[in-house]
């Protein structure tokens, strides 16, 4: 919530699309405990953090680093085992963004991280999809899917789950649009350069989280090695002294999906004020502001717009411009964009375009 009421009803009504969201990360709390005792998970019984809904939500106030938050990540999601438990974890996303002004979101999941337990392909995207649809005809919400591949683990591992048919399956039919690559940031985005180059010649979307944790010169990988048009995070841009690179991202029309929030809760930066919005905005870099894992981070998209805007005092004009980018460097159809801008423009006359700070 914003401090003025101005502020917030402006930011709250601005359609924004989210393009930085692992639903595996909108699994709350009150839906883990749920799920795990339908499907008799056990959860661990050796952290005191999974004593109840109110520890565990103290503990994810508390992560040290993206490892230590990934831990928790990787726990929790053994709940997930039906078509069911994917649709219920979507829709709890999908209803909450709706409250947010989302208009399009187009998300992550980790297939590795089912596959690898036992849950079907099938399974984890007829359930998403599911909630998709449910959320389109319900909510007017649209959304795509874009499977995430995890750098933690062998990249052969990756390689063997994008080439299987039941996965290859869901890219032809379009269930599945897009390709990225997540998790902890130990091993340089060029080692997945295989899956990316096939991922390209099918004609599949393209997107990798760089410079989040690692170095700016990953972003320079993801975009030699992997083609990808979007970079995930990428924070290290504006705060690792690299203009050439700067340059480059810019005269290239490459989208940042930023996570400030996210950002502060995993160590990455000390404060939302060293998320470099300023520097990347009087540079012209474009980027999104996304929410990442809002149910571990207890900030959901709405959440990070105000604190974007208690931190840097964006101007009307500076929102309209961010938020113009994330709809237009959104994979979906032209139809839907101009859909979105025509909001975005009833806002702006609402609320006045004017040039000045929203305070």
């Amino acid at each position: 919530m914003c401090k003025s009421s101005e502020q917030h009803a402006f930011l709250a009504a601005l359609p924004k699309v989210e393009h930085h969201i692992h639903l595996e990360g909108a699994l709350s709390p009150e839906l883990l405990f749920k799920l795990a005792e339908k499907n008799q998970i056990p959860l661990p019984t050796d952290d005191p953090s999974f004593a109840s809904i109110e520890s565990l939500k103290l503990r994810y106030t508390r992560f040290t680093c993206l490892d230590d938050f990934l831990n928790y990540y990787y726990i929790c999601m053994n709940a997930l085992i039906t078509e069911d438990d994917f649709e219920m974890l979507a829709w709890d996303y999908f209803t909450r963004a709706k409250s947010d002004g989302v208009h399009h979101v187009e998300a992550f999941f980790d297939p590795q991280a089912h596959l690898s337990r036992g849950v079907a392909y099938a399974t984890i995207v007829d359930g998403l999809n599911a909630a998709r649809s449910r959320a389109e005809s319900e909510l007017g919400i649209t959304s795509l899917l874009t499977s995430c591949y995890l750098r933690h683990l062998p990249v052969h591992e990756s390689v063997a789950t994008f080439k299987s048919p039941e996965v290859q399956e869901h890219y032809k039919n379009g269930s599945v649009i897009g390709v990225g690559l997540c998790s902890s940031e130990n091993n340089p985005p060029t080692l997945w350069s295989e899956i990316f180059q096939e991922a390209s010649s099918i004609g599949l979307k393209l997107t990798a989280h760089a410079g989040e944790e690692g170095p700016a010169e990953y972003l320079a990988n993801a975009l030699d090695h992997l083609g990808v048009t979007r970079i995930d995070h990428g924070i290290r841009l504006g705060l690792d002294h690299d203009p050439d690179l700067m340059k480059r991202v810019v005269d290239n029309n490459i989208l940042l999906t930023v996570c400030p929030v996210s950002n502060v809760v995993l160590r990455c930066v000390p404060h939302i004020s060293h998320v470099p919005i300023r520097k990347f905005i009087d540079a012209g870099v474009k980027f999104s502001v996304n929410s990442d894992d809002p149910a571990y981070f207890g900030a959901y998209i709405l959440d990070c717009f105000c604190a974007v805007q208690e931190t840097f005092d964006l101007s009307r004009k500076e929102w309209e411009t961010i938020t113009t980018n994330s709809i237009e460097h959104s994979w979906c159809s032209a139809d839907r964009k101009s859909d979105l801008l025509d909001a975005l423009s009833v806002v702006m006359n609402t609320h006045g375009a004017r040039d000045i700070t929203l305070n």
